[in-house]
């Protein structure tokens, strides 16, 4: 049986990227969820985002199971009930 050898992130090398700070509204609970996903994997906001946009270019799934799972536990605490079907009709609250 053929092992499979992963490729670490730590072993490949570090990209020299231009960041700038943006100015970006989200529906609350949205942020909460993203925020404390992106603490639980020890890593900043702009990272995961970066990361989840990269993926969907490429129509590319960016969460493995584990990850959704724990993204589901995170949507309970924070009480987060949107999904997919819902990402065309947020509209921002009078007077918010």
């Amino acid at each position: 049986m053929a092992t499979r050898i992963r490729k670490t992130r730590a072993a490949e090398p570090a990209l020299e990227v231009e960041r700038v700070q943006t100015g970006v509204k989200i529906e609350k609970r949205l942020l909460k969820v993203l925020k404390a996903l992106a603490e639980y994997h020890d890593m900043t906001l702009g990272d995961l985002l970066e990361g989840v946009v990269l993926h969907a270019f490429e129509g590319k799934h960016a969460f493995e199971r584990g990850t959704l799972q724990r993204i589901e536990q995170l949507k309970k605490i924070y009480g987060l009930d949107l999904d997919a079907r819902h990402s065309h009709r947020l509209r921002e609250k009078e007077g918010a």
